[in-house]
């Protein structure tokens, strides 16, 4: 069964399987480095690790990507539950709010809520709840979203789950940086890794050929370093 993973830049992804498509951290408008713009992407679920406005997309006079996609697609989001009660306030329909820990069944498989270590602001101020990371089991495959977050020695425990690919921040300053991926890599032991949320801003920047030498050398994963709007099968 195929799965494909598309970064869209920064922190957000789409995961397509062949009768779902899975949109994780919605943020294209007013992302530097998006491929797509948020009236083009199409998703039936929405995952969001966390409410910050390079997230759910904040586009000034209380608009938000996250908000529209859903509505016009109709897709069902899944998210920690303080920041579903902020969708839900926003008149997003077909919203789950679920915890750290829990596992919730979906038609392409199921998703499981793993900690993150991070803040989780809404752009209007709203407490957002605990930040959070994914593993989405989709077409026989499992793949961990750690969304933003710092490294964590527990994430040994979800790499007991048996990864076929994990997504980790790499840009450091927000989340963490190159060194401390390496070590999650080792901790985690998926079979393949993908960096995101580096090169949006000067501030981030990261020499992901450079990372990737690291991941090859240190660690027993292959690294695989996507373009905004590339495409990574999963097998």
């Amino acid at each position: 069964m195929t799965l494909k993973l598309i970064w869209h830049g920064h922190g957000t992804w789409s995961l397509h399987t062949a009768d779902h498509k899975i949109l994780i951290d919605p943020f294209f408008s007013g992302n530097p480095v998006a491929d797509i713009a948020a009236d083009a992407v199409e998703a039936d679920t929405i995952l969001l690790t966390h409410g910050h406005g390079d997230h759910v997309g904040a586009k000034g006079d209380g608009k938000y990507d996250i908000v529209e996609i859903a509505k016009r697609t109709k897709a069902h989001v899944v998210t920690i539950y303080e920041t579903a009660n902020w969708l839900s306030a926003h008149e997003v329909e077909g919203v789950t709010g679920m915890n750290l820990g829990g596992t919730l069944k979906m038609p392409f498989g199921s998703v499981t809520m793993t900690l993150a270590l991070h803040s989780n602001g809404l752009p209007d101020g709203t407490y957002g709840g605990m930040p959070t990371g994914f593993v989405v089991e989709a077409a026989g495959r499992k793949i961990y979203f750690a969304g933003d977050t710092a490294l964590f020695s527990d994430m040994k425990l979800i790499g007991d789950m048996v990864l076929d690919a994990a997504v980790l921040p790499i840009g450091d300053l927000y989340t963490m940086g190159v060194e401390d991926s390496i070590r999650a890599v080792k901790l985690l032991q998926p079979k393949q890794v993908i960096p995101g949320h580096y090169n949006t801003w000067p501030p981030i920047e990261q020499d992901a050929t450079a990372w990737a030498s690291k991941v090859r050398h240190e660690t027993n994963a292959t690294p695989h370093v996507l373009e905004p709007g590339q495409t990574l099968e999963i097998h």
